[in-house]
């Protein structure tokens, strides 16, 4: 028999610590911005920047925090983005090609659309198309931390919605990173991330399921990965595909399960402590001598044209067209003007834009410094435009009932249930 931990879930336990952690986010970004343009400026960028005297390979040099931020702790981030994505493949909304149909069509054109738009604006200067797939991507954390701030205006389909459209978004950032931010490959070193991802697959089907060997073997595979030339952090995810899970599907997970396990192990580190960190590190942009013309350069324009218009448009559209040509399903309890402000807050790019934006223009801060710029750009109105709709949008007739007959269920093992959970099991 399964065990069951109490009433919690691992669905349940990502929305809740999301939008938490989302809040938190946004504090940090905002801290950011004041140190970065206070009379903390210089001790701000010393700080991140001085070097720890370690060097772990020839390519990054002297480790600094900014480095371990960006290399070594955003891989315990994809670690968890890994662990995210096989869980909702092999237990969760995404384990039929039924559920996978409506979110996998939205990510998709929702980060091509963005990536269209920003060529359009910038693509016509060599050295700006790098930059393409900045505003391709969605900051889960903050759009449910935004979603949260509307309480019951937003429908649980929603949110549920926009964490299976993020979760598959991110596996599009993740090849994206592997493939077109990789200049090159060392092979001695992609055989040794072989063998230990070899080694960590061993374990998997010969029933090993204590996770301190998993984990040891992710801090190896993060090594050899960061040697390689390949990004250090798709380890992370690399490793969150050898974790064992034991299947329960529409229930609390079973604590047999490892996978479930270290999800929940690391939600609150990565929510509070990682990805805080990471946008504190990074949001800090220095807005002196800063004017329009700088703002509205190729590139911050085409990154925030990009995740404001390119990603309403791909993903709305997408779903109108969708469900108009029947090829999936309408959002249950949900308003068109609803779909239409998820759409916008799917906008907000910010921690993995952030991310690519250093990965796409490698030795020119000048060029980060405006990537930046245009991602803070789109994900702040972005933000705040798919707040108002939804804040003002009206309710759906079945949503009130909808979700005060869920809220009211009970389990007939008595078990209460949240709204999330069983959205989960009926969706």
């Amino acid at each position: 028999m399964v065990e069951r931990q109490g009433t919690r879930s691992a669905l349940r336990d990502f929305l809740h610590s999301e939008a938490a952690g989302g809040v938190v986010l946004m504090a940090a970004a905002a801290l950011a911005m004041i140190l970065a343009n206070g009379p903390f400026h210089d001790l701000y960028h010393h700080l991140l920047h001085a070097e720890t005297g370690l060097v772990l390979s020839e390519k990054l040099g002297p480790m600094t925090p900014h480095l371990w931020i960006n290399d070594g702790l955003m891989a315990v981030f994809f670690l968890l983005v890994g662990l995210e994505i096989k869980r909702e493949f092999v237990d969760g909304r995404l384990a039929s090609w039924k559920q996978r149909r409506l979110p996998v069509i939205a990510a998709a054109t929702g980060m091509l659309v963005p990536a269209i738009i920003y060529l359009l604006f910038a693509g016509g200067d060599p050295m700006l198309r790098n930059g393409w797939a900045i505003p391709a991507a969605t900051d889960i954390a903050f759009a449910i931390g935004v979603l949260a701030l509307l309480g019951s205006r937003a429908p649980t389909s929603l949110k549920l919605f926009l964490t299976t459209v993020a979760i598959v978004d991110d596996m599009g950032a993740v090849v994206i990173i592997a493939l077109a931010y990789t200049a090159s490959i060392k092979a001695v070193a992609v055989t040794a991330a072989g063998v230990v991802l070899g080694a960590m697959y061993a374990m998997n089907r010969l029933g090993v399921r204590a996770l301190l060997p998993y984990l040891i073997g992710f801090a190896l595979l993060w090594y050899a990965v960061l040697l390689s030339g390949v990004h250090a952090t798709i380890a992370g995810v690399l490793a969150a595909l050898m974790i064992p899970v034991v299947k329960t599907p529409g229930a609390p997970d079973s604590v047999e399960s490892p996978l479930h396990r270290l999800e929940h192990a690391l939600h609150p580190w990565v929510a509070y402590l990682i990805v805080p960190l990471f946008g504190l590190a990074n949001a800090g942009v220095s807005l002196q001598g800063i004017g329009l013309a700088q703002v509205f350069a190729p590139l911050p324009i085409g990154i925030a044209a990009g995740l404001f218009l390119g990603k309403q448009i791909g993903i709305f559209g997408s779903i109108w067209i969708s469900v108009r040509l029947g090829i999936a399903s309408g959002l249950r309890g949900a308003t068109w003007l609803q779909i239409y402000g998820v759409a916008m807050l799917c906008g907000i790019g910010f921690t993995m834009s952030l991310f690519i934006g250093a990965l796409a223009f490698p030795g020119d801060p000048r060029l980060v410094e405006e990537a930046k710029i245009g991602v803070l750009l789109g994900s702040v109105v972005s933000a705040l435009a798919g707040f108002a709709v939804l804040r003002f949008a009206p309710i759906h007739p079945a949503q009130a009932r909808e979700e005060r007959a869920l809220a009211a269920e009970i389990d007939s093992d008595g078990d209460a249930r949240t709204i999330e959970d069983r959205g989960l099991a009926q969706g």
